[in-house]
This record gives structure tokens, C-alpha cells and sequence, in this order.
């Protein structure tokens, strides 16, 4: 089934009480992309990708790509793994003005909306509509009103629909996602404190308040293709702590949204929460689960468990030619703390222990600099030249060492760090079915 059919049956499907859903994978790590599309072979099912404003955009974004760029470097890992590229959709979030709130309104929303036409011709066709941050000359003293971000919105939904009817028969109809989430910048910092579900009085401001702002930019068939509000479940996570899912909290949630049969719920910052969870908030209308962090972390940690056989292997006169990987990652980040240096708080110790292990995995911006990239190789080449002893295996990385010995994995270290990754997919790809 093509991808884009899948996401609108998701919403029937929800409408008629069934709990089917999708999850979104948002990240560029191309063993997290490469991983996902193996997955979604073995479970002959479709695959959604998002970016985010900041990560890809016009000006490249922090990885450096276009929209254009970024759809041509996910199509290519498809490609070669030969996935049928009807199964893929493309989404773009929070696009919006927030890369450039620090400059004025006219000049952020007009690089918006050349985000959005960007986007659009690049093939994504799942856009959420973010306009709900303050610019440069918005009062500082006053929250934005949901008018002006509703207004702001449909203005962006107007250059996503001009550029779709432009591509005539090359384009698919855009389904837009609504609201925000609001989240707590760098996550939350302790187990102690608490997220703020979002309420029902909010979810329906939100929605009346952009149904009319589409509906005064002369976008009503636009508005028909709304399929997901965003809102905080009350699911976050720290650096060492995580905010699990209490359906209780959004019971009232739950079943405001189901006299809309045409929309459902977005979640974000789903990462870490448990199987039972996850399925829970498929049956509570959260259909469409967002997860990124949560999969380059198992990543991560499959490279660290790589790089201390390593150290066991390489040793004595040998011990030269190790990677030193963990040292050279931390190093990088030390050297370029932009990428964390906000969201990491405390003392140094602090700090360099989340370097390493915290939730929020600000280590992800890491891996595509040119000194982690070659230690990277260094290390798959020297735990890959010769086999594992699976006795290693058992003491870093016991899961896939059960795997080895069933049979249901080959112990190589490129096996090994997609199995770790795809552990996480499961979780998602198994919550969504809707049985």
C-alpha cells in the first residue's frame, strides 16, 4: 500500500474505534535510516521520515542538507536497499519561522514560506505547520496569540498548496498537522518534574481558531486534509529521568477528539517510553508516534559496546591501532559545544557524563564530523576484520548475544548496531498495528 494511503486509512481506521496508528522516524543517522528501512521490509509495511525546520532547510539546516538534498540522500539508502519508494513518505516538522524568530516577522515568515515551497517540491507530503513562536518585533512582554499563529499558519499552508498545483501531476495532495506541543527546551532535568498535559479547552481553540484562519486564505479543501493536531501527552524526557504516560491524565483528551472524525492526535518526544505505553496512546487517538533520539541512543550505545571489545582485543602492541572512539567524540563536542552546551546543566562532571549517556543524546550532532566519522570506521574495521568472540558479545551486549545463539543474528558489527537499533523500532512497529 502506498505510504501516503496508509497515513489517511490510519485516520479511518481511528474514526471507526480501531487503534491503528504510524510512527515517524526523525533522524538523519544513516544507520537509523538504513535500519527503518529494513524493518519496514521485513514488515512489508510503509515508512514515514521527517526533518525538522532547523535540521534541514533552505540554508541547509545543521546537517547541511536542502529539503531537496535530504529527500535525494533518504531515496538513495532506499534505493539501495531496494524499497519500493511508494512505501516511503516524506515529512517535514515544526515548519515555521522558528530557524529565524530572532529576526522581524516579515522577513521570518517570508524565509518560511520559501521553507515551505521548498519542502513541497521536494516530494514532502506530510507538513506540520508550526507559527506559534514569537519574532524579533512580536511584543516581548506577551505570549502570541493563537490568531496571529493560526493566521501566520495558514499563510505558509497557502504557499504549500500554490506549489502543490504547480507540480500538477508530479505532486501528492499535502496533510497538514496542526498545533504544537510546546515542549521544555532541552527536556525535562529531573524525575520530579512534571509536564503539563495539554487541555481540552486549548485542542479546541487551536482547532477553531486555524480552521478559520484557512478558511479566511480561501484554503477550505486545504483544511479537509488536517489529519493531526499536535499536544502534550505528558510524555518527556531528561538526561537521566523520564516522564512515562498516564492515560488517566488524558482521558478527557481522549475522547474530545473523537468528534473529529477526520483528525488525530500527533505525539512527540515518545522515545523511551515503554511497549505497553506506546500501544496505550495508539488506543487514546495518538496516532501518529514520533521517536529520534531513542534510536540514535541504542546507536550509540552499540558503538560504545563495540569500542570496549576493542579495548579488550587490541592489546599490548596491537592497542595502537585502536579507534579511541569514545575519546575522539568527546572531544569533538568539546571543541563545538553549540549542540550542547544549553541543554546539558550543571557542573563539568555533570556535563561530561551526559555527554555521554544522557536521554536527550545531543551526541547524535556528532557522529557526521570527520574525526568521529574515521574512528568510527577505524572501529567497525578492527572489531570486523576477524570474528567476535560471542564471550564478549555476552558481556557488553547480552540481548544480541541471545540473538546470535538462536540463530536470528550474524555476529558482525554492521548486525550488530542495526540490531540494536531495530529493538527500538520494534516496540513502535508493534504498538501501531492496531490489534
Amino acid at each position: 500500500m502506498a505510504a501516503i494511503h496508509y497515513l489517511d486509512d490510519v485516520i479511518h481506521a481511528q474514526n471507526r474505534g480501531q487503534a491503528l496508528g504510524m510512527f515517524c522516524i526523525c533522524s538523519a543517522n544513516p544507520f537509523v535510516i538504513e535500519a527503518s528501512f529494513q524493518h519496514a521490509l521485513r514488515e512489508d509495511s510503509s515508512l514515514l521520515i521527517e526533518s525538522t525546520c532547523n535540521q534541514v532547510n533552505q540554508f541547509g539546516g545543521y546537517t547541511g542538507l536542502t529539503p531537496k538534498q535530504f529527500a535525494a540522500y533518504v531515496e538513495a539508502i532506499a534505493e539501495k536497499l531496494e524499497f519500493p519508494p511508494e512505501r516511503l513518505l516524506l515529512g517535514g516538522d515544526h515548519l515555521g519561522p522558528y530557524p529565524w524568530r530572532a529576526e522581524p516577522v516579515q522577513i521570518a515568515v517570508g524565509k518560511s514560506q520559501e521553507l515551505l515551497r521548498d519542502y513541497v517540491k521536494a516530494g514532502y507530503v506530510k507538513i506540520h505547520l508550526d507559527a506559534s513562536m514569537k519574532c524579533a518585533d512580536d511584543d516581548p512582554e506577551r505570549p502570541l496569540h493563537k490568531s496571529v499563529a493560526a493566521q501566520r499558519a495558514a499563510t505558509l499552508a497557502a504557499v504549500a498548496e500554490q506549489t502543490y498545483q504547480q507540480m500538477g501531476s508530479l505532486g501528492t495532495a499535502p496533510r497538514y498537522v496542526i498545533g504544537t506541543e510546546v515542549p521544555a527546551p532541552g527536556g525535562i532535568e529531573d524525575s520530579n518534574e512534571q509536564i503539563m498535559v495539554t487541555t481540552v479547552k486549548d485542542v479546541q481553540e487551536t482547532i477553531e481558531i486555524t480552521g478559520n484562519a484557512f478558511v479566511q486564505q480561501g484554503l477550505e479543501s486545504a483544511w479537509e486534509r488536517v489529519v493531526a493536531v499536535v499536544v502534550q501527552p505528558g510524555v518527556e524526557y531528561g538526561d537521566v529521568s523520564i516522564l512515562s504516560y498516564d492515560r488517566d491524565k488524558v482521558a478527557e483528551l481522549t475522547s474530545f477528539i473523537e468528534g473529529y472524525p477526520n483528525l488525530v492526535y500527533e505525539a512527540h518526544s515518545t522515545d523511551y517510553q515503554t511497549h505497553r505505553a506506546l500501544k496505550e496512546m495508539v488506543e487514546d487517538h495518538f496516532a501518529i508516534l514520533k521517536v529520534g533520539p531513542a534510536l540514535t541512543f541504542a546507536f550509540r550505545e552499540a558503538i560504545f559496546a563495540l569500542a570496549m571489545m576493542e579495548n579488550e582485543l587490541l592489546v599490548g602492541s596491537r592497542a595502537k591501532n585502536r579507534s579511541n572512539l569514545r575519546d575522539v567524540l568527546e572531544k569533538a563536542m568539546v571543541e563545538n559545544p553549540v549542540h550542547w552546551e544549553s541543554y546539558y546543566l550543571g557542573d563539568d562532571e555533570y556535563q561530561k557524563f551526559a555527554r555521554k549517556y544522557s536521554f536527550s543524546d545531543r551526541s547524535r550532532y556528532y557522529w557526521p564530523d570527520n574525526s568521529v566519522k574515521e574512528s568510527l570506521k577505524t572501529l567497525l574495521v578492527n572489531t570486523g576484520s576477524r570474528p567476535l568472540p560471542i564471550s564478549l558479545v555476552s558481556q557488553f551486549l547480552p540481548m544480541q548475544y541471545e540473538r546470535i545463539r538462536s540463530g536470528d543474528l550474524i555476529c558482525t558489527p554492521q548486525n550488530i548496531i542495526m540490531d540494536k537499533i531495530d529493538s527500538v523500532l520494534k516496540s513502535y512497529s508493534d504498538a501501531v498495528k492496531g490489534h
